[in-house]
């Protein structure tokens, strides 16, 4: 097994591309291995690594079906519900704090 072939940035020929690139295109991986990857050299640290993927292997993305949809936002509710208060605060509750804000400022408050 060979190793994977490395292009610079911006320099990977065509037929390749990224997963947010077939995405943009209306494609998915579709099972295959990676092709290719690109780096892009930054000054202190390793360089940004992507894989690529051929276009000609891509398969069309699944469409989003009713139940699919359905499942999604249902997980996205959940994310917006407090553990401590049990409501629907509307935004997405950070995994840093745990609950809604108020909620956290409150136990602040008491532990302080």
């Amino acid at each position: 097994m060979g190793t994977l072939p490395v292009y610079r940035w911006r320099l990977a020929p065509d037929g390749l591309a990224t997963r947010r690139q077939l995405r943009a295109a209306g494609l998915r991986p579709g099972g295959q291995d990676v092709a290719a990857q690109v780096e892009r050299p930054r000054r202190r640290r390793g360089p940004l690594v992507a894989f690529l993927y051929r276009l000609d292997l891509a398969k069309p993305v699944r469409p989003m079906t009713p139940a699919r949809r359905a499942a999604l936002a249902k997980a996205n509710a959940a994310r917006r519900l407090c553990p401590a208060c049990r409501a629907d605060v509307g935004y997405v509750i950070p995994a840093l704090l745990g609950m809604c804000v108020p909620c956290h400022d409150r136990a602040e408050q008491r532990a302080a």
